[in-house]
């Protein structure tokens, strides 16, 4: 006890909470007197009790997280220890227990995500808001079985809500004056014959931002989003049931949620101990608005934007054969996006990055469930998806580049061993670069279960995967335009420029690639008693490999290096835990142990300029345990909670991003040249966004007030240890431990036509740094550290209203 009470200092609410509420409930008499709801999940593709599935899930319900105001996965990572979702300069990253996919367009997630079924598994479309939810559930651990495609690290499993047998309709509103948030939502739901019952639903958000940019005076990020979902359910016979689903959805962004902040003075005594603001500001005279490098809700930006747009058409059949079921999930989906980002996160005039990708997937399902109830059970299909994805963007150095100036005068001084004025070689320039993918995918899965006796089941499963890709990748340099340069002298003095200063070497790569795999898995479930499920479970998880699509230079040339295919990533895990009701049913706890060594980890690498490199780390190990429980006070009053602890481990990572101004442990030499570039050993350290502990926990009350009202609080109190946001684990960008609380506070009519709640998140105010990295090249041509943070929105309160009909 003494050491977990040293380790939560930092979240001291949490203790003190917990032990006012057992020590009043003890006394109160009021233990055993209550049973909890059943809470129902498919993380096993068949509807079952939460407390009956052999897996650390955590489930929210579409209600929590409308009152929550859990719009998409980045609020869902608060409810969910050992869950984290943070957008970064150019990507996504989801981590579950440590392990997620790096930043670079090649990657799928390696924490899958199923939206009915479908694999959703790039990382843009995570940033999509969520809608008319029945529930989420999370799966921690390789879930590569039953939901296949990459999900090493876990799984995320929407499901949306379906037509009920009875009209209903809402209509919701809320509105955050603060941040200028307003979000608008429609249901429509029922019969429209006897056989056929219809969904609409439709949501419109915008807000105008939490952070000042001072150098154009917008609000940022200022988003706007619209989503629209039709579904129809038809019950063509006694035993078979059609539904339908079109969903299509635009999120546009403009502006980030970044700051410059920690940043030092150069090293270079040319600019006298000058920062990199400074420098900007004093030796180049950009807008003076990038002075503001700390952190205090302003930044300095010339503007950026993310453009949207996502359409999905599922079809899914559930034909009754006997006592099993067959069901076929067919999909299409595509999406779209088109990026500006001003790159240097500055308002210097640098240099910029617009980056488009369009992706088509088309899918299909079929598999057979046995059903329940009999010695042997079994769950088998087939599963085969082909998808396209083009991706193109064009990295911008206009004539009045901060760079241009810069160049030419190191060379003057005699600093860049170049034959000709690099800045003037490279004005006015830019380097296009164009990615095209094509993926076939086919797999065949069992998981089947004998029933040895009433208390003791064992459980084997396998998953055979079959893909093929096809990818090309082109980068040249070129006018602004994206013309050729016709002129061969200016051309080769500006590849020149770019491959020595930038990284950018022109290249033209096409390759293939094939693999096979077969993942295994073996449970086994013991009913201690009634009240008390055992289990252990053993597996392997497989991710695919594939193409390197950021990187700026061949793989086929010594100067400077540059990646394009990488290897698979494999992962052995042992799970054991408890599913535990308590108290008669008024409680329940569940308690997971875990253990995951991956191998091959696939890790994508700064270059210290403006590109990432592909690789596959070695070896990792993670480890940890996960508890979360409900408990039913009274008739009026819950408490929920989570706790998690995770440690991780690179157990062999030599080729690791080095921090600025950090020696590298391998020191790249080239013919002809100085030493250039490095990398560093993370070998024995942690990885980002690792928290020693973290959990939540959250108090639900209802009562009556008179015959006509009902009253409504919920309570969450969020915290975590300390923990790195970068991947370079830069210890001037550590973010500490903190408790956040979200609260809510409604009065309702009691039967629920009407309801009128406020709704606070985030109420202490924490500073919260979601991703980090280095400024680019600012340490690696001005010698000046500098650091830009993501930070997640302060404290808002909203007013939110539904009316029911």
């Amino acid at each position: 006890m003494t050491y977990l009470k040293s380790v939560v200092k930092p979240m001291a609410v949490k203790p003190i909470v917990a032990g006012i509420l057992l020590s009043s409930v003890a006394h109160s008499g009021l233990l055993a007197a209550q049973v909890l709801e059943e809470i129902i999940v498919t993380a096993q593709l068949r509807a079952e009790s939460l407390q009956d599935v052999p897996v650390s899930v955590s489930a929210i319900s579409g209600t929590k997280m409308m009152e929550a105001g859990i719009d998409k996965i980045e609020d869902l990572q608060a409810y969910v220890p050992n869950l984290t979702m943070s957008e970064t300069g150019i990507g996504t990253n989801i981590y579950i227990r440590g392990i997620g996919s790096g930043i670079n367009q090649g990657f799928e997630q390696s924490t899958g995500m199923y939206v009915d079924g479908v694999s959703y598994g790039r990382g843009q479309l995570s940033r999509a808001p969520f809608l008319d939810l029945e529930r989420v559930e999370v799966l921690r651990g390789p879930q590569n079985i039953l939901f296949g495609k990459n999900s090493i690290a876990g799984a995320l499993s929407l499901t949306t809500a379906k037509p009920g047998d009875e009209f209903e309709g809402s209509v919701s509103a809320l509105y955050e004056p603060d941040h200028g948030e307003e979000v608008y939502d429609l249901v429509l739901s029922g019969p429209i014959t006897a056989d056929l019952g219809a969904r609409l639903a439709y949501r419109n958000r915008t807000m105008d931002g939490y952070m000042e940019n001072l150098t154009n005076g917008n609000d940022e990020p200022n988003r706007d989003e619209e989503t629209i979902r039709v579904i129809f359910d038809w019950q063509a016979s006694e035993d078979l049931d059609l539904t339908f689903k079109y969903e299509t959805s635009d999120f546009d962004v403009n502006g980030r949620q970044i700051e410059i902040d920690k940043e030092e003075p150069s090293l270079d005594p040319s600019f006298g101990g000058l920062n990199y603001s400074q420098i900007l500001a004093g030796a180049f005279g950009q807008d003076l608005s990038v002075l503001n490098n700390y952190q205090d809700g302003r930044r300095s930006s010339n503007g950026d934007y993310s453009e949207n747009s996502t359409d999905n058409f599922t079809l899914n059949a559930n034909y009754a054969l006997g006592e099993g079921t067959l069901t076929v999930i067919g999909a299409f989906m595509e999406y779209d996006y088109e990026e500006l980002c001003d790159c240097d996160f500055t308002a210097g005039n640098v240099f910029s990055l617009i980056s488009e990708e369009e992706y088509e997937q088309t899918s299909l399902e079929v598999r057979f469930d046995s059903g329940t109830g009999e010695t042997f059970e079994y769950i088998t299909g087939f599963y085969y998806q082909d998808s396209e994805l083009e991706f193109a963007d064009q990295f911008f150095l206009p004539a009045d580049s901060v760079l241009v100036g810069a160049l030419d005068a190191s060379w003057a001084a005699g600093d860049i061993p170049f034959p000709y004025a690099p800045g003037s070689a490279i004005a006015s320039t830019s380097a296009p670069r164009s990615f095209q993918q094509d993926t076939e995918l086919w797999s065949a899965f069992i998981q089947f279960t004998y029933n040895m006796s009433d208390d003791l089941r064992l459980t084997f499963g396998g998953r055979y995967s079959n893909e093929e890709k096809d990818a090309s990748r082109s980068l040249d340099v070129a006018n602004l335009d994206g013309s050729d340069i016709t002129d061969p002298l200016a051309k080769g003095q500006a590849v020149g420029v770019y491959t020595g200063v930038f990284l950018f070497e022109p290249h033209d790569l096409n390759d293939s690639r094939s693999e096979d795999n077969f993942s295994p898995m073996i449970t086994a479930e013991y009913d201690l008693n009634e009240d008390v499920m055992l289990y252990a479970t053993a597996s392997q998880g497989f991710k695919s490999g594939g193409f390197d699509v950021r990187s700026n230079a061949s793989p086929d040339t010594p100067f400077p290096v540059g990646t394009f295919a990488y290897d698979e990533e494999e992962a052995t895990s042992f799970e054991a835990g408890a599913k535990t009701t308590l108290l008669g049913g008024a409680a329940e706890l569940n308690v997971a142990v875990f253990f995951t060594q991956y191998d091959d980890l696939q890790v994508s690498v700064f270059d210290s300029k403006v590109g990432f490199n592909v690789g596959n780390a070695a070896e990792a190990e993670t480890q940890g345990i996960e508890i979360d429980g409900r408990w039913m006070l009274t008739d009026t009053l819950t408490l929920t909670g989570a706790l998690a602890f995770l440690d991780f481990e690179f157990k062999d990572f030599e080729d690791g991003q080095c921090t600025q101004g950090v020696l590298p442990d391998q020191v790249l030499v080239y013919p002809g040249s100085t030493e250039f570039d490095g990398f560093c050993d993370y070998t024995g350290e942690t990885n980002q966004y690792v928290a020693d502990w973290s959990g939540n926990i959250g108090l639900d009350y209802t009562n009556t007030i008179g015959s006509a009202l009902e009253f409504r609080a919920n309570l969450d109190v969020i915290f975590t240890d300390d923990y790195n946001p970068s991947q370079t684990l830069d210890p001037a960008v550590e973010q500490d431990g903190y408790s956040k609380i979200n609260a809510r506070v409604a009065l309702a009519e009691i039967e629920g036509v009407w309801e009128v709640a406020v709704v606070g998140k985030n109420l202490t105010d924490e500073t919260i740094v979601t991703y980090s990295n280095g400024t680019p090249l600012a340490f690696s041509n001005f010698q000046a550290k500098s650091r830009y943070n993501f930070y997640e929105r302060g404290r808002s309160v909203a007013i939110q209203g539904t009316y029911r009909f």
